[in-house]
């Protein structure tokens, strides 16, 4: 498994008030499955996304990524795996606007050390997987809303990336685009690389080989669903 939440707990305090934004949860995420996270506002979609990364910690469990456990892990290894095996597409690009789209793509691969030729020949490269490499040069603001969600795409997979964490990455997308988008990641399963959409539309949920439900921090019963022609 890639991916695995091993009774995972998530408490927050709110004044006196104990929060829990996740109760014991417990899933795998296997090479090349894409996993849709489903469930109401305030269900603990984007907290479990942030686990996964690394960028929370949880109050009671294990997170697993890679075989390694995050609780094991210190700040700078923890920086490291996000470059180089965790990529994070979210609804807010988060582009920086005065590097081209093949500047942002290379940024990660150059903080990893990689050399300007390299990581550019490798940021073309995925571009061009991703469907805009001949918009390379072009500037965030030159492009359209699904164009500059593929620059993002792009550049969470650059390099050797084995989990994609997408939160909401569509909701400021129209449905048609939307739905480019998804298929895109879709095919990204295929390849190889665990995809973990957190969304609250089903029709998007549909791309997804597994749909998993939270409701107040819980999982409830799981359901399968393929979207026909796209895997």
């Amino acid at each position: 498994m890639i991916c695995e939440f091993r009774d995972v707990q998530r408490r927050y305090h709110d004044g006196d008030r104990e929060v829990s934004a996740l109760d014991g949860v417990s899933l795998a995420i296997a090479p090349g499955e894409f996993v849709a996270i489903m469930g109401p506002s305030g269900s603990g979609k984007s907290t479990l996304s942030n686990l996964a990364g690394g960028l929370d910690e949880p109050t009671g469990g294990h997170v697993v990524v890679d075989g390694v456990d995050l609780s094991a892990m210190g700040p700078t290894e923890l920086a490291a795996m996000r470059r180089r095996t965790v990529g994070y597409v979210f609804q807010r690009l988060n582009l920086i606007p005065s590097l081209t789209a093949a500047e942002n793509v290379m940024l990660p691969l150059e903080l990893n050390g990689m050399s300007a030729r390299a990581a550019r020949a490798a940021a073309r490269a995925t571009l061009a997987d991703t469907g805009i490499g001949q918009l390379c040069d072009r500037y965030p603001d030159d492009l359209s809303g699904g164009q500059q969600q593929r620059v993002a795409i792009a550049r969470a997979l650059v390099g050797d990336r084995k989990l994609l964490l997408a939160d909401e990455p569509t909701g400021a997308l129209d449905t048609v685009t939307g739905e480019e988008v998804l298929g895109l990641l879709a095919a990204r399963a295929t390849a190889g690389v665990a995809i973990m959409l957190v969304t609250h539309e089903p029709r998007f949920a549909s791309f997804a080989d597994r749909v998993v439900t939270l409701r107040d921090g819980r999982l409830v019963p799981q359901t399968r669903t393929v979207m026909e022609g796209v895997r």
